[in-house]
């Protein structure tokens, strides 16, 4: 079970990364979101469809795997190393890219991107804040980070808001970028 510190640190983590991407994104245009800065760059859609496509999947691979019993045997990479994964997650250390089935493809139109990742996130957040599961002997092995315990990957969660609003930002940042625009939408 989470201890009370444990909640306590998730729940600021999911609420303070969707408050700083709310930021980021709030009244930009369909032009502004579409913005592709170069050729196989990501579009700040498409970096919101991502990592709202990503935290429905993650949190039901969590879900799924808490209904096998705990592996108490079995240790995270990053045992007693939450910060760091998530330093190295938030701050784009480790750089990779993304798995094809996970790559943004126009799942949900331009206008419904922001109610999908709310939508996702109120689910993560009810998770976190009522699970009663054993969360450090359950285990996902993430391609990158190796076997990570249930409550390092909704720390991941979290970090990799963060990390694709940071991504969304240079986006805006970019020469090129639509700045005024007749209306936003």
């Amino acid at each position: 079970m989470m201890t009370i510190a444990e909640r306590e640190t998730i729940l600021k983590q999911l609420a303070d990364s969707r408050e700083r991407l709310l930021r980021t994104i709030e009244g930009l245009s369909s032009e502004q979101r579409q913005y592709r800065p170069a050729p196989g760059r990501w579009t700040v859609a498409e970096n919101l469809e991502h990592l709202t496509f990503v935290e429905g999947r993650v949190l039901g691979l969590i879900q799924k795997s808490l209904s096998e019993g705990p592996t108490t045997s079995k240790r995270s990479a990053f045992e007693g190393q939450d910060s760091a994964l998530v330093e190295d997650i938030r701050g784009r250390i480790t750089r990779f890219q993304a798995p094809t089935p996970v790559e943004p493809i126009g799942r949900w139109p331009d206008d419904q991107l922001l109610d999908q990742f709310e939508t996702a996130r109120r689910q993560t957040h009810d998770f976190a804040s009522s699970t009663q599961a054993d969360l450090r002997n359950h285990f996902l092995s993430h391609p990158k980070f190796g076997d990570l315990d249930l409550y390092q990957w909704l720390l991941l969660i979290a970090a990799h808001c963060d990390r694709h609003r940071v991504q969304a930002e240079e986006v805006i940042a970019s020469p090129g970028y639509p700045k005024v625009t007749a209306s936003a939408s």
